[in-house]
């Protein structure tokens, strides 16, 4: 097989146009179509006077649509070309989404919801896939860093763009966003279908980074002893950042409008900064596990969101609520990052996508589990402190289990 060529040094390397359409790509599935729900639930909460328990379900079905799609994406990929599989699915979650913009009632909300979940999974796995492919071991933390990153942009336009909407539309306010968001993602997807490309070699390129010699144990479709037990220890890592991040994430905005006494912009604003801190996250943490390890990586992350949880918990006051912000951003989707690299470094260039699909769906059951167990919680006790301080143990616990990870195999 005739080998691809390298790119003179300081080159521009096309793998980089593959990160940055990645990225509107998860600001698209993830960024409006998952994050903008947490700045939309107050005026839906209005305007249907919808329970807590309710606002916690409708969250709880697009994870249920999420996991869903992970059970089927690694072989459904195999078939379609992961290019066509994000695009398609971007524009299932953009029509999804403005449809939720026309709906009146409880049930049409939490199917489409559902259908908006399937789309983020068929986008998601897809989309960090091509990282793995388009990236060597010692640049895939960093470009999948820079990928994720667009779930913070989506986070600070929905900080933004809701409350603006809201004083526009007043108590239609909530029904222009989904209409708005869903718009742009139906832009994104054209662009997503113009640009990316399923493989260096689909260009004449190789993947970013060092070349170094590959270990033959790289290419092996056959597993070793221990990989079982230790992607199921990844995917319990993974279940519990599922769990614990989307508690915080779907529920904070409400939390400082009910519990704070903020008033919607100025919660959005808080929001907003949150997105801001966020866009760091996957690259600083990512390129943070390059140099460091994976395992150390995972646990320094679940640390900063243990500190995070437990002040929101405790009601330590707006300084904690600001502090407990500044942490959740800026570590919010680290562990996705550190994880699309982690399962290259440790199973194989070859199982890579099987791997991240199937801790994926750990991912996807936490989220299922987390937000319906947190709005019964709040509908019962009336407030989110026991669903964060929950949240903050079994993150602390999280931090212990990936710090005695095993080191990757040279």
């Amino acid at each position: 097989m005739t080998k691809a060529p390298s790119l003179p040094p300081g080159r521009f390397h096309y793998g980089w146009v593959i990160v940055a359409t990645s990225a509107l790509g998860l600001f698209s599935c993830f960024g409006l179509a998952r994050y903008a729900y947490s700045m939309l639930i107050p005026g839906m909460q209005a305007g249907l006077a919808l329970s807590y328990d309710r606002m916690g379900f409708i969250g709880t079905a697009n994870f249920v649509g999420y996991l869903a799609s992970v059970l089927v994406a690694p072989k459904l990929m195999g078939r379609l070309a992961p290019r066509w599989m994000a695009a398609i699915a971007l524009v299932v979650i953009g029509l999804g989404m403005m449809g939720i913009g026309l709906c009146h009632s409880f049930f049409p909300i939490i199917a489409l919801y559902a259908v908006v979940g399937m789309g983020s999974g068929f986008t998601n796995i897809p989309l960090m896939a091509l990282v793995t492919f388009w990236f060597r071991s010692e640049q895939r933390g960093k470009a999948a860093g820079f990928a994720i990153a667009g779930n913070g942009i989506g986070i600070i336009l929905a900080g933004f763009l809701v409350p603006a909407l809201n004083r526009s539309f007043g108590a239609d306010g909530w029904r222009a966003g989904w209409m708005v968001l869903g718009a742009v993602c139906l832009g994104i997807a054209c662009v997503a279908a113009a640009l990316l490309r399923n493989h260096p070699a689909d260009v004449g390129l190789e993947p970013v980074g060092r070349l170094v010699d590959a270990s033959p144990e790289q290419f092996l479709h056959r597993e070793r002893k221990g990989d079982g037990r230790l992607l199921f220890r990844l995917g319990l890592l993974y279940l519990v950042f599922g769990a614990t991040f989307m508690v915080y994430g779907t529920f904070i905005v409400t939390t400082m409008v009910r519990e704070y006494g903020l008033s919607e912009a100025r919660a959005g604003l808080y929001w907003s900064w949150v997105g801001f801190f966020s866009f760091f996250s996957g690259i600083g943490f990512g390129t943070l596990s390059d140099r460091i390890g994976r395992r150390r990586g995972l646990a320094l992350v679940f640390t900063v969101q243990t500190a995070a949880y437990l002040l929101a918990g405790l009601k330590a006051g707006m300084l904690g609520l600001t502090f407990s912000l500044g942490l959740y951003g800026c570590a919010v989707f680290a562990i996705p990052a550190i994880m699309a690299a982690a399962v290259g470094d440790y199973l194989g260039l070859q199982r890579a996508s099987a791997a991240f699909g199937t801790i994926t769906i750990f991912f996807g059951l936490g989220q299922v589990v987390g937000p319906a167990v947190a709005g019964i919680i709040a509908k019962a006790t009336g407030a989110f402190t026991t669903p964060y301080l929950i949240a903050g143990t079994l993150t602390a616990v999280a931090a212990v289990m990936a710090f005695l990870l095993p080191e990757p195999a040279k």
